[in-house]
């Protein structure tokens, strides 16, 4: 799975290379960087706009909350979807279908373990270091009750990469910036784009262990993506 993400770049970096305009909607703050990002909190994510049909950057929360259950706590447990079953998945495959998006990241974190009580996390990234993106779905939820609506986002996951193997047994989806505009145009339901959905090239990534610190999501320097 995919609980734990991060990023350095801002709003205007993210912009330019997502090649989106963004809906200044949200105050800047929102697209700070954050070396920490956690379930539930409020990210930067790419999508297409209703309209225009052009890229748009926007603000959602990590859980996605499909548009027909009554209790937004499913959210806590839908921050990822699986690939193997995302199109048959009640909870994702209307999304699927309609509303994919591009989330921004430049490392995510996984935790090793290494026996019964203590496990190693790992930051992972592509080699170069760059902007990357990860297979995203969306959705939009009206809270009846207080008259609100919210979106929402989930991170796909398919099977370890060569790297990510002795890691971990899933890994987030990583889209190639040539496959981005195929992944967010909605298409024909019947010609999914499951075949991007696929272990990222192990040989353009690299891992490194991290402090513990990690694990605390109050944590959020700098110093939690230093190599130890």
């Amino acid at each position: 799975m995919c609980g734990r993400y991060g990023r350095r770049a801002d709003k205007q970096r993210i912009a330019e290379w997502m090649q989106t305009h963004d809906t200044n909607v949200f105050d800047d703050s929102y697209f700070a960087p954050s070396y920490n990002v956690a379930p539930q909190s409020l990210q930067p994510v790419v999508r297409l706009d209703r309209e225009t049909g052009q890229r748009e950057l926007t603000i959602m929360r990590w859980g996605l909350i499909p548009f027909w259950v009554k209790d937004s706590k499913i959210g806590y447990s839908t921050i990822n979807a699986k690939s193997e079953t995302v199109t048959t998945s009640p909870a994702f495959r209307e999304a699927m279908k309609r509303r994919r998006c591009l989330v921004p990241a430049e490392w995510f974190y996984e935790w090793k373990r290494i026996d019964a009580k203590m496990k190693q996390p790992y930051a992972i990234g592509l080699r170069d270091g760059s902007l990357f993106a990860f297979a995203g779905l969306w959705e939009t939820w009206k809270d009846k009750a207080l008259d609100k609506v919210l979106e929402t986002y989930t991170v796909l996951t398919t099977d370890p990469n060569e790297l990510m193997e002795p890691i971990h047994n899933r890994m987030p989806v990583i889209l190639a910036p040539r496959d981005y505009q195929r992944w967010l145009e909605p298409g024909e339901p019947a010609h999914l784009p499951v075949d991007l959905l696929r272990p990222y090239p192990a040989e353009e990534m690299k891992a490194w262990k991290v402090s513990s610190a990690a694990g605390n999501v109050r944590n959020n320097t700098p110093e939690l993506i230093a190599p130890i």
